[in-house]
């Protein structure tokens, strides 16, 4: 029951999972999607905007200097050619003028075509500005307004004395004691009205009040002859407005502005001024410019887009049957996934309960090259790994009952018979229980040592160390045992030095030492050695013995591992000092590998970074 709850809760979120991506990720899809498509119908609604505004403006101006629509064909095909446009102007009456292409109009214009009424959509002004009428200047005067416009904004430029600025005449007086006087605009500028009156640009108040560019700016501030005579008829025509609404007469300036002698100066008057002028400049105008038009703009074959993007019932509908088929496709794609990876995992975990329960056998069957199957090779090597630990467990508690049973048996053996008196308490006794009590401590100083390199506890107290010292330090400590064994104990190592804990070296070094003697037959040798590997120093401990079979060559660093299973106290240990060898070299940052060959002997090498 646990193991279907784990499965099924499995199943469930992978399966949620899936869905809540799905979802996601139709949710985002269809998001981006709207969203580009709309942004790009704006993108081109404001360029279609863009487009409108350049023709109804370029058509306007038209109309403000023609006075009718006769030639303004060639003009209507350069702006239909340059914006992709369809486009027909025709009267109110909706009769034809003058067209880009053939076709049908559509049932409401674009806009109305009036400078002297135009679309307060596109424009602010209701009189088109370019709509001048009598007031467009002839060549003569616009040269010489040109030239007094130019001397005034030079004058407006120039720093220095007044009298440089007004005259040419030389000025006899010291530099020193001529007043310097600043610009009175220097950023000042011309712009060139659609009358062809220029205007001096500058800021403000610049040039308000007397200056020393006064008298200049007076004088092109005069109307020109032709001035006059169009602003006569426009004053008449707005005192005639004035004078049916019983108002003051007012006196109109080149600029638009105006000025009267009366001191009213109440809201009602303003606005019926501005009213009448406003009038009265149309009807002066309406000789001057054309007739007011229908202006059509289409694009060819498609109409203008909408500025949003809308689903149609249609299109939603299909866009819940796609939704749901992917989510559809998305389940059962999950279903079968999930059911293939939860039936691996299942065989996994009884596996995992079997071996639990004490089944070393316990193995799964690896199909495939996946992660699943990888997990499945990494569990059978563990089952492995933990099948030979056990059985080195099980082998190290006998042997380290056998240990320690010889020596304390012998121990308790001869203190019963000293103690009945059986034999004499002599230091021959002596002598032989303290070989046993040494042979005990050193199972257990072994066992010390493995448990605190375990627990990472193992210390070590570097210092700088010559090897060859070393070296003939454990041969000479292992001499007698060695000629006691009949095995020859030799030395080759030039002086090399080497920063490590020269007590767990020796250790190290003496414990392959004594394994070399121990496998030694009499009449072998066992020969120490030191040389440099790269960026490291080898130290190599060989012996003549019988060496150790390939098979059997992985396991010898393991715990309570002994070659030889059948073993007399002369030629069996305690199993633990090779791997009190690894982990000694492994805390000095180094390693240990043996290189053997069956009949050959064994060479055990430990590779220490110097």
């Amino acid at each position: 029951m646990p193991d279907r709850r784990r499965r099924s809760s499995l199943l469930v979120r992978l399966l949620a999972g899936s869905v809540l991506v799905s979802v996601l990720s139709i949710a985002g899809t269809a998001w981006l999607a709207v969203r580009a498509t709309t942004r790009a119908i704006q993108q081109e609604q404001g360029q279609a905007l863009s487009d409108d505004a350049k023709i109804y403006d370029a058509l306007l101006g038209y109309a403000a200097t023609h006075r009718d629509w006769t030639g303004a064909g060639p003009l209507i095909r350069s702006l239909a050619a340059g914006t992709d446009r369809r486009i027909a102007v025709t009267d109110r009456n909706r009769v034809l003028l003058a067209q880009s292409a053939a076709g049908a109009l559509p049932q409401r214009a674009s806009a109305t075509l009036d400078p002297l009424d135009v679309d307060q959509n596109l424009a602010t002004d209701r009189v088109d500005p370019r709509a001048v009428g009598p007031f467009s200047l002839p060549a003569a005067e616009r040269v010489a307004l040109r030239r007094l416009a130019d001397d005034a904004v030079t004058c407006l430029r120039t720093p220095g004395p007044v009298d440089d600025r007004l005259s040419s005449t030389k000025v006899t007086e010291e530099p020193a004691a001529r007043p310097f006087v600043p610009p009175v605009a220097a950023d000042a500028k011309l712009v060139d009205q659609p009358s062809g009156r220029p205007r001096i640009q500058a800021q403000a108040g610049e040039l308000d009040g007397r200056n020393a560019c006064s008298s200049l700016l007076d004088r092109l501030a005069e109307p020109t002859a032709t001035e006059r005579r169009a602003l006569g008829p426009l004053q008449d025509l707005a005192n005639t407005c004035l004078g049916r609404q019983g108002m003051p007469s007012v006196r109109i300036g080149i600029d638009g502005g105006w000025t009267s002698d009366s001191a009213r100066f109440d809201h009602a008057y303003q606005e019926a001024v501005d009213t009448c002028l406003a009038g009265s400049r149309r009807q002066q105008l309406a000789g001057y410019v054309a007739a007011p038009a229908l202006l059509f703009v289409t694009a060819p074959g498609a109409p203008v887009p909408a500025s949003s993007f809308d689903l149609s019932a249609a299109s939603r509908a299909r866009i819940v049957a796609v939704t749901g088929a992917v989510l559809l496709v998305t389940i059962g794609v999950t279903v079968l996934v999930g059911r293939r990876l939860v039936g691996p995992l299942r065989v996994l975990t009884a596996a995992a309960v079997r071996m639990r329960d004490g089944d070393d056998g316990a193995r799964v069957r690896v199909t495939g090259r996946d992660e699943i199957a990888s997990l499945g090779a990494a569990f059978n090597d563990l089952a492995d790994h933990r099948r030979r630990t056990e059985e080195l467990r099980r082998a190290m508690v006998g042997d380290i009952a056998h240990e320690m049973r010889t020596p304390v048996t012998n121990i308790r053996g001869w203190l019963e018979a000293a103690d009945d008196g059986v034999v004499p308490l002599d230091r021959e006794l002596v002598s032989s229980l303290l070989e046993e009590a040494v042979l005990l401590q050193h199972v257990i100083d072994d066992l010390q040592d493995l448990s605190a390199a375990d627990a990472g506890e193992l210390r070590l107290h570097p210092q700088p160390v010559d090897v060859a010292e070393v070296l003939h330090a454990v041969a000479d400590a292992f001499a007698p045992a060695a000629e006691q064994a009949g095995v020859a104990l030799a030395v080759s190592a030039r002086s090399l030095t080497l920063n490590a804990d020269p007590i767990r070296l020796r250790q190290a070094v003496g414990n392959l030492v004594a394994n070399g003697i121990r496998h030694t037959p009499e009449g072998g040798r066992v020969t120490l050695s030191a040389r440099t590997a790269g960026n490291s120093i080898a130290i190599d401990v060989a012996d003549t013995g019988p060496g150790i079979p390939a098979e059997q060559q992985p396991l010898v660093f393991e715990r309570f591992w002994r070659a030889e299973k059948s073993r007399s106290r002369q030629t069996g240990g305690s199993g633990l000092g090779l791997a009190i060898v690894r982990k000694l070299t492994e805390a000095h940052g180094g390693s240990v590998a043996l290189t053997s060959t069956p009949g050959q002997g064994a060479t055990f090498t430990l590779l220490l970074p110097s």
